[in-house]
């Protein structure tokens, strides 16, 4: 049996931490189609801000918009990378239902989400996100119930 107490996670500043998802060279493929990148991180205010590319060869329906399941994908992205930061780097946090409102159609390309922790508990974390245009008008808002989940830390 050992004495030695198991290390504290590094703590990143906000800066740091952005700088790590920007470098990532292990981006999911989900991330990728949607073209995101990470802009922006508040740690303090459990917020995050993404930047999107949606590419119409892959995301445009019929009439040349967004599909709407792509924007509940960059809607559960924006969301779950909020839940990520504001666990500490410590815990992703899977949805376990999500509800998102359609305000106006969104055209392919710059899109820009918001996502944040309005509660983070151990066994439960409840979200928010909204989604805009390149004029910064709001295409689409979520909320989502997501279920906390440990996993080892990113050095």
């Amino acid at each position: 049996m050992s004495d030695t107490a198991a290390p504290e996670p590094r703590v990143y500043s906000d800066d740091e931490l952005l700088a790590r998802f920007q470098s990532t060279k292990n981006q999911p493929p989900s991330s990728r189609t949607l073209g995101f990148r990470m802009t922006r991180v508040s740690q303090a205010d459990k917020e995050v801000e993404v930047a999107f590319n949606a590419p119409a060869e892959i995301v445009a329906n019929p009439m040349g918009q967004v599909q709407g399941g792509y924007i509940s994908a960059m809607l559960d992205e924006c969301m779950s990378v909020a839940g990520l930061v504001a666990s500490g780097m410590t815990h992703v946090v899977s949805t376990l239902e999500m509800k998102t409102s359609y305000l106006r159609a969104a055209k392919p390309g710059a899109l820009r989400g918001v996502g944040r922790v309005v509660r983070l508990g151990r066994s439960i974390a409840f979200l928010e996100g909204e989604l805009y245009d390149d004029q910064d008008r709001l295409v689409a808002k979520a909320t989502a119930t997501a279920l906390p989940t440990p996993f080892k830390s990113f050095k």
